[in-house]
C-alpha cells in the first residue's frame, strides 16, 4: 500500500494499492462519466491490459478508505523520468478530490526513488479539466508531445519540497 496521508473532501483516506486476485475486478469495472470517454476509455479494464501486456507500465488501484474508486498507472521512461499516466476515477467517486489525492500520493512516491529527476504525465489539451488538476500540482507544459497531448512535467525535487511544507499544494 502507497499511502501519504491524503484525504479526499469528504475525510476519506486515499490510498493506492498494487492489482491483485482480490481487488482487479473492482478496478476493471471502473468507469468514467459519459463526457469524458473521448479522453479516457470507457473501462479502466484496458489500463489493466495495458500494464500486463506491455509490462512498462505498473498498474495501482485507487482507494478511498479501502473502497476502490478508481485506477492509476506510472512508468520509467528510457530518459529517467517518471510518467504518470491512466488515471481514471470512477464516475460516481469524481468531484470528491479522489484524484487529486491519488496523483499527489503518487507523485510523492515516485519522487522519492533515488533515480528520479522529473515526473511527466500526457493530457488531451481539450481537456480541461485534466489541465486544470495537474497544473495546480505544479506540471507545467512542455514542448514535447505525445501523439495528440499534451506533455507536462515537474521536477522530483519540487515535489519533495512541497511535501516539506515549502510549496502551495493542497488538496481540496
Amino acid at each position: 500500500m502507497i499511502t501519504r496521508g491524503f484525504v479526499d473532501g469528504a475525510g476519506r483516506r486515499v490510498a493506492l494499492d498494487q492489482v491483485d486476485d482480490g481487488n482487479w475486478r473492482a478496478v476493471a469495472d471502473v468507469a468514467p462519466l459519459d463526457d469524458q470517454r473521448r479522453f479516457v476509455p470507457a473501462l479502466a479494464a484496458r489500463y489493466l491490459l495495458l500494464s500486463m501486456r506491455d509490462q512498462v507500465w505498473h498498474s495501482l488501484a485507487v482507494r478511498a478508505d479501502g473502497t476502490v474508486a478508481g485506477h492509476i498507472m506510472w512508468a520509467r521512461d528510457e530518459d529517467g523520468s517518471y510518467w504518470i499516466g491512466g488515471m481514471l476515477i470512477d464516475g460516481a467517486e469524481q468531484g470528491k478530490g479522489v484524484g487529486r489525492a491519488a496523483v499527489r500520493t503518487l507523485m510523492g512516491w515516485l519522487a522519492e526513488r533515488d533515480d528520479c529527476q522529473e515526473l511527466r504525465l500526457s493530457y488531451h489539451p481539450d481537456n480541461v479539466a485534466a489541465e486544470r488538476l495537474y497544473s495546480s500540482l505544479g506540471f507545467r507544459p512542455t514542448t514535447a508531445v505525445e501523439g495528440d497531448e499534451v506533455v507536462a512535467g515537474l521536477s522530483a525535487r519540487t515535489v519533495l519540497a512541497t511535501e516539506l511544507g515549502a510549496g502551495p499544494l493542497t488538496v481540496r
